[in-house]
C-alpha cells in the first residue's frame, strides 16, 4: 500500500491529507521528539558536535518550542527546505549557525556547526576554519568577528561563492530522505 517516492518533491506534490495519514501512522502521537530524530537518523557513534547540530536543527524546526515537531512544522521545513526561497533558507541557516541565540553569530559557532555538518555528512574536502575565514573575510566588513541577521544575509547574496557553498554545506535532503525513506519503508511493512 505504501507509495516509494523518487525524490522529495514528490512528498509536497502529495495529497496532504494521505501524507497527513502516514505520519500519524509512524507518530502516533502526532510528534517527533529529538530523540526519535536521532534515532532516524542513526546518530550512534557520531561527534558530540554531530549531535549538537541535530539537536540545533530539531530546535530551529520545532517553531512553537515545546520540544516536538508535529506535522505542520515538518511540512514547513521540508517546503523551507526544497522550495524555500533564497532569504528564508538565509534566515534558517542564521537561526541554525546562532547558537546562543544572542542575534549574531560568531566565528566558534559558525566553525561547530561545520564541524558537525562535515561529521554527519562525512565529507571533509575543506577544512572548517577556512571556510569560516573566507566567510569573515568577505562579509565582515566591519571586522568586528560577528555578523548579524543582516550583514549575513547581504553578504551572502552579494557573494554567489560563499552562497553556493553555504547551499551545499547546508543542504539537508540526505537527512529528509533518511527520515522520509524510513517512513515509507516502515508503512510499506
Amino acid at each position: 500500500m505504501g507509495s516509494n517516492f523518487s525524490n522529495l518533491e514528490d512528498i509536497l506534490e502529495e495529497d496532504m491529507h494521505h501524507w497527513y495519514t502516514k505520519f500519524m501512522r509512524e507518530s502516533p502521537s502526532g510528534l517527533i521528539t529529538l530523540f526519535e530524530l536521532k534515532t532516524m537518523l542513526d546518530m550512534n557513534g557520531m561527534s558530540e558536535e554531530a549531535s549538537s547540530y541535530v539537536d540545533q536543527v530539531f530546535f530551529t524546526f520545532d517553531m512553537d518550542g515545546d520540544g516536538y515537531i508535529d506535522f505542520v512544522e515538518y511540512i514547513a521545513a521540508i517546503s523551507l527546505l526544497l522550495k524555500g526561497e533564497i532569504n528564508q533558507k538565509l534566515k534558517w541557516y542564521f537561526k541554525l549557525f546562532d547558537q546562543d541565540g544572542n542575534g549574531k553569530i560568531d566565528k566558534d559557532e559558525l566553525e561547530t556547526i561545520f564541524k558537525a555538518i562535515q561529521d554527519i555528512t562525512r565529507t571533509y574536502s575543506v577544512p572548517p576554519e577556512e571556510i569560516v575565514t573566507l566567510i569573515y573575510e568577505k562579509i565582515d566588513v566591519n571586522g568586528e568577528g560577528e555578523l548579524t541577521l543582516e550583514e549575513f544575509i547581504s553578504g551572502a547574496r552579494c557573494h554567489p561563492d560563499i552562497m553556493e557553498m553555504l547551499s551545499k554545506m547546508m543542504d539537508l535532503t540526505h537527512v529528509l530522505e533518511i527520515i522520509v525513506n524510513g517512513q515509507c519503508k516502515k508503512a510499506v511493512k
